[in-house]
């Protein structure tokens, strides 16, 4: 995996995990009454109409009694399809999301000016790690180097 694809996916572990419980949800909820009531209007007329799915798709999705009868061997089907067409489109749409999510270059997020510009104590071949000016908790500029110690305070100083 790049580093795009796995700051995507770590970045977005929590957006994940409620599209999978609403994708669950709307499953129950949506796609149950929708499936049943395209089984009720094809069964019912031969091929699918549109005025009988219209009729009973409101009144199953008030009244949640769909979500048991979509099981029954015949609407079985009917709802294994409402269901595919659902994941797909329901894919497509977290595929998008998650594509303009993804950090736009290898450096996103990373604070400027850090030190986490080195690793491994790269940086104490310039810095020391005891006594000098203080850059950070960890960082001093030696006042006994060779070359230019000029340092640049940006921010501001707080009085309590």
């Amino acid at each position: 995996m790049g580093y795009k694809t796995s700051k995507t996916l770590k970045d977005n572990k929590t957006s994940l995990i409620i599209i999978a419980v609403l994708w669950v949800i709307l499953s129950i909820v949506l796609v149950a009454p929708i499936g049943y009531s395209i089984g009720v209007s094809t069964i019912a007329a031969g091929k699918f109409n549109l005025t009988i799915f219209l009729e009973n798709v409101f009144t199953e999705l008030a009244s949640f009694s769909s979500i048991t009868r979509v099981f029954n061997a015949i609407y079985i089907g009917y709802f294994g399809k409402t269901l595919l067409y659902f994941t797909i489109l329901y894919l497509i749409f977290t595929f998008i999301g998650l594509f303009k999510s993804k950090p736009k270059h290898q450096y996103t997020d990373i604070e400027h000016g850090s030190s986490d510009w080195s690793e491994g104590g790269e940086q104490y071949s310039i810095l020391s790690k005891n006594k000098g000016i203080i850059l950070s908790k960890h960082n001093f500029l030696p006042t006994n180097k060779r070359g230019n110690v000029n340092v640049l305070v940006v921010g501001r100083i707080r009085f309590w």
